[in-house]
């Protein structure tokens, strides 16, 4: 019988490091608000569920999604895009929460970009085996507005490379309650997350959260 990893919230050092020139790791830095965080995700999704979305090639992601905020990022045969509306229901996504905006407006200042306002928020739920190919956030009318990504649950390696595929790639270990930051120089640099290894954590059991905040109009 395999024995899974029992993962709680581990004494860290919360000082920011910088990962490129323009993108900063927030250690530890959703912590204090981490439960209000994952209590506003089950009320988004009992509203807007978990689904997991195909690609425009026809594949089917590993990652599960959801929305909330004006926008909804979604893909299918027809591409990559958003929406104002959840394509399963017909009604607009669920409000972003005031705890969302108001960490995401601290964690964008705090690596360097203020009056952050995002008006989506992507939701990822990964589970053993779930993984997210490097890609680049550029779906986004206003690139000038930086990417703001909260990690909650099971430990993640994030691989956040340069501006084509074939840069040379950092892999940044991300714990529950950390947050990255990009945007400026490093707004277009592509990014994935490697495949979720098999775990349990204190608050999420065998799953992982994470939110990503966008100003998509």
């Amino acid at each position: 019988m395999q024995t899974l990893a029992l993962f709680d919230e581990p004494e860290i050092s919360r000082e920011p490091k910088q990962i490129a020139d323009g993108a900063m790791l927030l250690p530890g830095f959703a912590l204090a608000v981490d439960r209000e965080l994952l209590e506003a995700v089950e009320r988004i999704v009992t509203a807007a569920p978990f689904r997991h979305l195909q690609t425009p090639g026809g594949l089917t992601m590993s990652v599960a999604m959801s929305n909330c905020g004006h926008q909804g990022w979604v893909s299918d045969r027809r591409g990559y895009r958003y929406e104002a509306c959840d394509p399963l229901s017909g009604q607009p996504w669920p409000a972003m929460p005031e705890s969302f905006a108001a960490l995401v407006s601290t964690a964008a200042t705090a690596a360097g970009f203020e009056d952050f306002k995002p008006d989506a928020c992507l939701i990822n739920r990964y589970l053993p085996g779930a993984k997210m190919s490097l890609h680049q956030d550029r779906d986004e009318r206003d690139l000038s507005a930086p990417i703001v990504s909260v990690s909650l649950g099971l430990p993640a390696v994030f691989q956040f490379g340069g501006l084509t595929r074939k840069d040379a790639v950092q892999r940044v270990p991300l714990m529950h309650g950390d947050v990255v930051v990009w945007g400026g120089a490093a707004r277009l640099r592509f990014h994935g997350v490697l495949m979720l290894k098999a775990g349990q954590h204190v608050l999420l059991g065998e799953r992982r959260i994470n939110l990503t905040f966008r100003r998509a109009r």
